[in-house]
């Protein structure tokens, strides 16, 4: 039984995440692996957007691995994107007078452990500038920013305790799937910026925050 904030397919503790195999399994929080696909959702939400802002921690290694996965994904389409480092406080004004310059017009947060201590003041700062982001842990979303997508820390930890129970009664390991990814949405949010999210995306949506 384990909990893992990577990804436990790519580490090999797992031969899948829906059915994980021998006799390993547990919660997969994949803290650091979904920077394309919520790249993607924000794509989706803003398809016009000619010029996207990444938000990145360069302290951070596996943050910077996630990072270079969004740049092959904007390359491979033909996004420009602009990466906006910041590893302390002092470096948000900067990173945000930066993609005003450059007319961002959408923004994605990577995960990182500096940026979920700091939810707060970046929600605050990415309202204070009008522009559609998203983000990592619900969190952010409950906090006032418009999108997340990743993994629910509370429920993975229940998960944690019910898996065990259920090995206790006698599943086997290998038949317990081994992550759980959310998309929540703030209508709130969207309305203030003026956006309408399409029907695609709140149908997949696991929470809408009105």
């Amino acid at each position: 039984m384990a909990l893992s904030g990577g990804d436990p397919v790519e580490e090999g503790l797992v031969a899948s995440l829906n059915r994980p195999g021998g006799n390993v399994t547990g919660v997969a929080l994949f803290a650091s692996s979904l920077g394309p696909k919520r790249f993607e959702l924000l794509r989706e939400l803003v398809p016009t957007a000619k010029l996207i802002a990444v938000m990145a921690n360069p302290t951070n290694p596996p943050g910077n691995a996630d990072r270079r996965d969004v740049e092959a994904a904007a390359r491979a389409i033909g996004q420009r994107i602009i990466v906006l480092e910041a590893s302390g406080e002092s470096d948000f004004e900067p990173a945000f007078t930066a993609m005003v310059r450059q007319r961002a017009d959408a923004l994605l947060v990577m995960a990182d452990p500096f940026f979920n201590s700091r939810r707060k003041q970046l929600v605050a700062l990415v309202a204070q500038h009008a522009v559609p982001a998203v983000y990592e842990w619900r969190e952010f979303a409950e906090a006032g920013g418009l999108m997340s997508y990743g993994s629910n820390i509370t429920e993975a930890q229940r998960q944690i305790g019910l898996y065990t129970g259920q090995i206790l009664k006698g599943t086997k390991p290998a038949e317990l799937p081994a992550v759980k990814i959310e998309l929540v949405i703030n209508l709130k949010t969207a309305k203030t910026l003026g956006l309408t999210f399409p029907i695609t995306l709140l149908a997949r949506a696991d929470e809408v925050i009105e």
